[in-house]
């Protein structure tokens, strides 16, 4: 099921094994998995991006209310 949240401030994800990219502030949908959250979105200039993390991370991001999940 996916649920709607907002990115409200710094949160990342690795594609493989390069640096740590950002994820823009602003409305994501989250997908998640008994080990993961896939997080989709759409850029300013209107590219669609996508990223899986680890749940424990996710998690975080949500405590810390980096990520707030829409009631």
């Amino acid at each position: 099921m996916t649920q709607h949240a907002t990115v409200t401030d710094h949160v990342t994800y690795r594609p493989g094994d390069g640096a740590p990219l950002e994820i823009p502030k602003g409305p994501i949908d989250v997908d998640l998995a008994p080990d993961s959250a896939t997080l989709s979105w759409t850029a300013d200039n209107g590219a669609a991006g996508l990223a899986a993390i680890p749940l424990t991370q996710y998690k975080d991001y949500v405590k810390h209310k980096q990520i707030v999940v829409d009631a």
